[in-house]
């Protein structure tokens, strides 16, 4: 263990900037020429929830008037006081160090593979150079930790190690350690994160940030905002300041699931606090939930669904006869204002993201299409009205139905040529999908100038044709007469109608 201080993150290089390289946590909040995160995704977003921590221990404001008359740059010069203030807790080694627990020492040691999913350990095979082990420098251990607080992959952590007297979650019905439990970022799945993007960093940070009004609102944070852990750590999994951390706002966006402490090269971690996850009705305040039937339900990560085609969900609060669809608070929040302060927000940006994992036996793991998930849209804050979002919905349902009309007329292409098909149709499907991403923003325009509608609703209709005449070949005479009987007939889309209407059928049966 070091118990000299040593690398101090308010003033050391650690944290990742797209297009710059490295800063510290006082660049932040100093250099507003800082547009975004570098990273993957999960780093992204364990960086982006310590420095909305930061914030919201040093600037959290009563209400949205407040938070308005406050601004990015108000916001920016009280966290960075409090950094200045604050600084000696925010060493990396040390007699107290950044979010580490020296109790925890005669936890086993393990390399930093074992906790980057990214990294390939064991029998692992190894695809690409990026996915062999190295040392970490401590920029890279200072992330590291960040990262397995939200987003540990369960199973690896040496769980024979208790620090709160007669504490029984971690172990088994046979009194053994138990398997770790996957971080409360993460959960079974990979849970889906969002957050609304700004014009750079500080305006992310401004408009994600949550109000004493908004937090008091939520029925999951029964301790409110919360210490931050870095100036009060837990001393056990189960003590009064584990307790405050569960179920408190700051808690959550800094969840100390795992106790860690960094060796030379190594990290010892066993499990920490446990965090409640969706199923108990709680989630990270970036993670969507539909609490409207008995069981929770959240949206997950999925490199073959691209995060985009969840806006609908995403958005659902802005129809108000709505009760039974996800909610996702920043996102809920942060529109809600964006709103009521158009004149001071022009557009506004929704970032997705997260990691998409395996698991088996309570071990998660990389496997087959698992992978980072990310996407950004960005809309006109004018946009985000009841009628636009009808439109949305109504569009979206289209897009769809189209992409089940590729997929039937490609499978029935191969029964027509007497050859198994349901391959070749879900990869028609996916291709749809593929090439919709880039129109998606002439889609969203159109529902709100509804006026460029037929022209948007022509470019998703010759989407169809390309990806029918991609994968079914039209160069033998069975071929040609298979393509000609499947074509798809897509009138009904370009009207505005479902596949299901009268209009639709008509022209089916007329075809027959």
């Amino acid at each position: 263990m070091h118990t000299q201080n040593q690398f101090n993150l308010v003033d050391e290089s650690w944290i990742p900037i797209a297009g710059h390289g490295l800063a510290s946590l006082s660049d932040i909040f100093s250099k507003p020429h800082f547009k975004a995160l570098g990273g993957n995704p999960i780093q992204k977003i364990s960086v982006l929830k310590l420095l909305l921590a930061i914030c919201q221990t040093a600037a959290t404001p009563q209400d949205d008037d407040e938070w308005a008359q406050m601004g990015a740059q108000g916001m920016a010069a009280k966290a960075l006081a409090y950094l200045q203030e604050k600084r000696d807790c925010f060493w990396l080694y040390g007699e107290k160090p950044f979010l580490q627990m020296p109790a925890i020492e005669k936890a086993a040691e393990q390399t930093f593979g074992a906790i980057l999913p990214e990294i390939s350990t064991g029998n692992t095979t190894v695809l690409t150079q990026s996915q062999v082990e190295q040392n970490l420098s401590d920029a890279e251990k200072a992330l590291a930790i960040l990262q397995l607080m939200n987003f540990a992959m369960g199973g690896k952590s040496d769980n024979s190690i208790v620090l709160s007297p007669n504490y029984k979650g971690k172990s088994n019905e046979k009194g053994n350690p138990s398997v770790g439990k996957a971080g409360p970022s993460l959960s079974y799945n990979g849970l889906l994160h969002s957050f609304i993007l700004g014009e750079n960093i500080l305006h992310t940070l401004w408009f994600n940030l949550a109000t004493f009004n908004h937090i008091a609102s939520s029925l999951m944070f029964k301790e409110q905002l919360g210490i931050p852990p870095w100036e009060l750590m837990p001393t056990g999994e189960a003590c009064p300041i584990a307790s405050q951390l569960k179920y408190s706002w700051i808690g959550r966006l800094i969840p100390i699931s795992q106790f860690v402490l960094l060796s030379k090269n190594n990290i010892h971690y066993s499990e920490g606090i446990y965090f409640p996850n969706y199923k108990n009705g709680v989630v990270d305040t970036s993670v969507a939930a539909n609490y409207s039937k008995k069981e929770t339900k959240v949206l997950w990560c999925d490199p073959e669904k691209r995060p985009w085609r969840s806006l609908v969900s995403l958005l659902s609060f802005l129809n108000t006869n709505q009760q039974d669809d996800f909610i996702c608070q920043n996102i809920h929040f942060s529109i809600n204002r964006a709103r009521s302060f158009e004149n001071q927000i022009e557009t506004i940006g929704i970032w997705n993201g997260g990691l998409r994992v395996s698991s088996n036996s309570g071990k998660y793991y990389l496997s087959g299409t698992d992978d980072f998930v990310e996407s950004e849209i960005y809309l006109p804050t004018a946009y985000l009205g009841e009628s636009w979002y009808h439109n949305l919905k109504k569009e979206m349902s289209g897009l769809d139905d189209l992409s089940k009309n590729v997929y039937g007329t490609v499978l029935a292409y191969f029964k027509e040529c007497n050859v198994e098909g349901k391959s070749h149709a879900a990869q028609a499907s996916n291709l749809f999908w593929q090439l919709c991403e880039p129109q998606f923003p002439k889609l969203l325009d159109a529902c709100e100038l509804i006026e460029k509608l037929p022209e948007a609703r022509q470019i998703f209709a010759n989407i169809v044709t390309r990806c029918y005449d991609t994968h079914c070949p039209k160069e033998t005479a069975r071929q040609l007469d298979a393509w000609a009987k499947c074509r798809p007939q897509i009138g009904w889309y370009l009207k505005g109608e479902s596949p299901n209407s009268k209009n639709s059928k008509k022209a089916k049966k007329a075809k027959a």
